[in-house]
């Protein structure tokens, strides 16, 4: 049985259009915030926990247009969320490694 406040694995994830919206403001922000270009390539894995609100954490890949070879690399974002107030802010956009 799974903890009140507990993250949980979101299943499904990668097809999960709720996550791939989050994933692409994840890099939007982070692209607002750093003057970056990267563009969404995939979502790997993400998690919620409740925590006055949605906390999400999604591992995701994105790429750098222009760079030769192309770079893509997996980056892990947390968003937060309350949907009752209008709310969702990027937390953190952390690369991991390269993919």
């Amino acid at each position: 049985m799974a903890m009140v406040g507990a993250p949980k694995a979101v299943d499904g994830a990668a097809n999960s259009s709720e996550v791939q919206q989050l994933a692409q403001f994840a890099v939007d922000q982070h692209n607002k915030k750093q003057n970056s270009d990267l563009k969404l390539v995939s979502v790997q894995s993400a998690s919620q926990q409740v925590v006055a609100g949605t906390m999400h954490r999604i591992k995701l890949t994105a790429q750098l247009p222009g760079a030769t070879p192309p770079v893509i690399a997996l980056y892990e974002a947390a968003i937060w969320e309350k949907p009752w107030e209008g709310f969702k802010e990027l937390q953190s956009f952390d690369k991991i490694d390269s993919a």
